[in-house]
């Protein structure tokens, strides 16, 4: 508690996702916020706390846990009838898509766009832990060195982007 606080403030102007932001106050959640799919018919409760330490985002991880969890549940118990996939056509010619998912460390973003022969011209990933890395350097100012370990597993961020 107390430790690796990140105000409600400095979340919002850094911009920072998922449960680090929600444990600083951020009532953010792409699931609640643009709802697709299961999420459409079902409400995401948001965890959130507002002290900003390494105990908040404990709290805000072991709260997701169980809201997920319950939320699967529900969701198994509710599929449709039907194909599990279906083809979709070619790409549109001059398209640009983006996607949004919460994925476990926060928001990850897909953009795409095809060219006017409607083939793929670009495509960028950002990582949840794009957006957080800046907040793990500004909590661990003022901080003892001893510190860093605790808050760094806190953030649990991702060297590699492996969440793309």
């Amino acid at each position: 508690e107390r430790t690796g606080v990140v105000s409600l403030k400095l979340a919002q102007e850094l911009g920072l996702v998922g449960v680090v932001a929600r444990s600083s106050g951020c009532d953010r959640d792409v699931r609640r916020d643009h709802p697709f799919g299961g999420y459409k018919s079902e409400s995401v409760p948001v965890a959130l706390r507002t002290q900003g330490d390494v105990m908040a985002r404990a709290v805000v991880r072991w709260l997701e846990t169980k809201n997920s969890l319950r939320l699967l549940f529900t969701l198994i118990s509710n599929l449709p009838s039907g194909p599990l996939s279906e083809r979709e056509g070619s790409p549109g010619k001059n398209l640009a898509v983006v996607s949004m998912v919460e994925g476990w460390r926060g928001e990850i973003v897909h953009v795409a766009a095809t060219d006017s022969e409607g083939e793929l011209r670009v495509y960028k990933v950002v990582d949840p832990s794009f957006h957080n890395w800046f907040g793990l350097a500004m909590v661990l100012r003022g901080n003892e060195i001893s510190d860093f370990p605790l808050c760094n597993k806190s953030f649990n961020l991702s060297y590699a982007g492996h969440d793309l």
